[in-house]
């Protein structure tokens, strides 16, 4: 437990004394002008409350992630609690803030059009093509997983509940930001913070040990799954997520003032670290060690669901039950509409088409939710079992961009280019060793994994050089 309580008091401190430096590194001043004053639309440029674009922007990025993936990782053991927090504060707190943070300098810009103005045009067509795919497959997925569940609470059919999804995902894309995301998420960023804390205390005043620190390996089948790199990709949302920074730009459009980027997205990604890091305790601790926890997933398909639904009916009794609701439905639901809705942006911003009239939020949101509802009829487990490491490729390349950013603006890089370089090397070992990759042996796969980071390093660094110079010549 003590290894559990030092981690969640780095990750508190890490937003007052890390979150405090990274701000300064990107010299914060609030009274600089901010896209929610100078776009206001009534639609998407709204001023939010702070704490109202705190729980949007933790719902946003969160959905089932803190919670799924954290249950997943446990069953690695208590090196888990190292990823998360470590991960949480020097890679994926800086990826979500400083991606949020360029959005809003840059008038509220979508993920692929800050890419591809500090990484250049191909790959800005590039990231504009697999982004749109990817946050489009959530949506859809986010369709059927809880319509499936609701089905089997209910009776009722699931192609029946997948339409009332579809129709409020369909609401929740096209009226104002301010009208159903920001009612209805400060309610369920709420329960998912009150359940998470619900379960960490009954764990604390029951008869359940969380496990100490060890970098052993409790995964069955270790040697198809080593920690390196394989928990890096299991874990992410908690940790480092690259959706992340397709969802940044939706709140960079509502806070009021560039001081509130600190609370609102360096700190909702400290909130789901601190979830995340209370799901993985509590996954060890309810069922007595991380083998333990393994044992019954695979009793259960590997569905956290399961996991989920079990702790809270036997910590949080009836209330338990409801909030597990909230947990594996709403939780998806929340992160399905605002993927189709950062679709629609993006979108926009391609064909430069303003979102102020309906009809031209129409015109996006039709083909967009027909492409989303054909991937709900087709089979595509196999797609997304590819999104995981397309997640934290995607965080790659924003990471790298972020580098770009600050090596330019004569800023403190090392802070993302560390990450950057760690991060390509974890999604190429992975593609070469995964099951879902290559499958090669492990240790070609760390040759491989270790020469293309070199390259893409190398490629990179000169890039940011270039860049820079190039600047500076316009500059004069």
């Amino acid at each position: 437990m003590i290894t559990f309580i030092v981690c969640l008091v780095l990750l508190v401190v890490a937003y007052f004394i890390y979150g405090r430096y990274i701000e300064k590194v990107f010299d914060v001043d609030a009274s600089r002008p901010v896209p929610s004053r100078t776009k206001a639309d009534g639609m998407d440029y709204i001023p939010l409350p702070k704490w109202k674009s705190f729980l949007i922007e933790l719902l946003n990025i969160a959905g089932l992630g803190p919670i799924f993936g954290a249950i997943l990782g446990a069953t690695y053991g208590p090196v888990a609690f190292l990823w998360i927090t470590g991960g949480c504060i020097l890679i994926g707190a800086v990826h979500d803030y400083a991606s949020g943070m360029i959005s809003l300098r840059e008038g509220g810009a979508s993920f692929p059009e800050i890419v591809g103005k500090y990484m250049g045009q191909t790959v800005k067509q590039v990231m504009r093509v697999v982004t749109i795919f990817l946050i489009t497959l959530v949506g859809a997925v986010f369709m059927v997983g809880p319509a499936g569940i609701i089905a089997s609470l209910t009776g009722m059919e699931q192609g029946i509940w997948v339409y009332i999804i579809l129709a409020y995902y369909i609401l929740a894309t096209i009226l104002p930001i301010d009208k159903i995301i920001g009612r209805v998420y400060p309610i369920f960023g709420a329960a998912l913070i009150f359940m998470a804390l619900g379960v960490i205390y009954t764990i604390f005043t029951g008869d359940y040990n969380i496990p100490e620190m060890n970098f052993h390996n409790y995964k069955a089948n270790a040697e198809l799954f080593p920690i390196i790199p394989t928990l890096f990709i299991a874990i992410a949302c908690g940790a480092v997520s690259g959706f992340h920074s397709t969802q940044s730009p939706m709140m960079a459009r509502c806070i009021r003032n560039e001081k509130e980027g600190r609370p609102v997205f360096f700190g909702a990604m400290i909130a789901e670290g601190i979830i995340a890091l209370i799901w993985a305790a509590v996954g060890m601790a309810f069922y007595g060690g991380p083998s333990e926890l393994g044992a019954f997933l695979a009793d259960n398909g590997n569905n956290a669901a399961v996991v989920v639904n079990d702790i809270t009916h036997s910590t949080l009794g009836k209330i338990g039950a409801i909030l597990a609701l909230l947990g594996v439905v709403v939780a998806p639901i929340t992160s399905g509409d605002t993927a189709f809705r950062s679709a629609r942006l993006m979108i926009a911003d391609i064909f430069k088409m303003e979102q102020k009239t309906l009809r031209r939020r129409l015109y996006i949101c039709i083909p967009l939710f027909v492409i989303g509802f054909s991937i709900t009829l087709m089979p595509f487990d196999v797609l997304w079992r590819y999104f995981s490491w397309a997640n934290q490729v995607l965080a790659v390349i924003c990471l790298w961009t972020i580098a770009v950013y600050l090596y330019i603006k004569s800023k403190n890089y090392i802070i993302v280019y560390i990450p950057a370089v760690f991060m390509t090397f974890i999604v190429s070992m992975y593609l070469f060793f995964s099951q879902e990759g290559f499958q090669m042996s492990y240790g070609l796969s760390l040759k491989i994994a270790l020469l293309i980071t070199l390259v893409i390093t190398s490629l990179t660094t000169v890039y940011m050089i270039k860049k820079k110079k190039d600047k500076k010549l316009v500059e004069l």
